[in-house]
């Protein structure tokens, strides 16, 4: 199985951490996070991985060559010269998908002990394009879903704008997006006609016209390693879960 780590960030709500290194080699307990995303997804099937890069570009290549990739079969798909936010950057790494099968996209800077093997098998059995973890928890923006958990729209409680992309009915459920995804490159026809666009943007477009289901995970652990005081949780957190990490 294929799949992609989102790791072309600038990590700005990581500064001053950030200000030298990318944050994908923020470590954990010793590891970076990069390499913990490799083992994870490494131990549940996925021997097929591209990696973007822009910030410190050249870091990120120096630590997968330095450490043998990992063992894993890893491309990189190079945005140092511009930044093409999320979703522009899977369109560009669209062409490592030509096999037609369905892959994960995970952000780098998340831990989790989601069974991504778990969240595959769902996926293909449900026949729907796409697959989004999703859980109940505060966040400022927020993915709306028909009670049969149908992405129909999004919001930004904090500034009021809410955008819907299926007349579901008023009755929509928000959800914040967890960062981890399984896509079926039937999807990327609506791809939007520019290099720079969000993950969320491709999605409320693509949910116009298909159903993009969402898998609510809120009995598993999950973090968001984006804020300097998370990665102090996680640390603390890391004993219970490494063997997830396959460390």
């Amino acid at each position: 199985m294929r799949a992609m780590i989102l790791a072309a960030g600038l990590g700005t709500r990581l500064k001053p951490l950030t200000n030298s290194i990318p944050k994908a080699l923020i470590k954990i307990k010793g590891f970076t996070v990069l390499e913990l995303q490799i083992r994870k997804l490494r131990s549940e099937g996925f021997n097929k991985i591209v990696i973007n890069v822009h910030h410190f570009a050249e870091q990120v290549k120096d630590h997968l060559a330095q450490n043998n990739f990992f063992d894993t079969d890893i491309s990189i798909s190079d945005e140092s010269q511009k930044l093409l936010d999320t979703g522009g950057g899977l369109k560009k790494a669209s062409h490592f998908f030509s096999d037609g099968n369905p892959f994960l996209v995970q952000n780098v800077d998340i831990l989790s002990d989601i069974s991504l093997k778990k969240l595959m098998n769902l996926h293909k059995s449900s026949g729907n394009p796409t697959t989004l973890a999703i859980s109940q928890r505060n966040s400022s923006r927020k993915f709306l879903f028909s009670k049969n958990e149908i992405l129909s729209g999004w919001m930004n409680e904090k500034t009021g704008e809410k955008k819907i992309a299926r007349k579901d009915g008023t009755d929509l459920v928000p959800y914040s997006f967890s960062g981890i995804q399984i896509i079926d490159p039937s999807l990327f026809k609506y791809f939007p006609d520019k290099d720079i666009f969000s993950l969320v943007e491709f999605y409320l477009s693509a949910a116009e016209k298909e159903p993009i289901k969402g898998f609510l995970h809120d009995d598993d652990y999950w973090i968001d390693l984006g804020k300097p005081e998370n990665i102090i949780e996680a640390e603390k957190k890391f004993v219970q879960i490494r063997n997830i990490y396959q460390v």
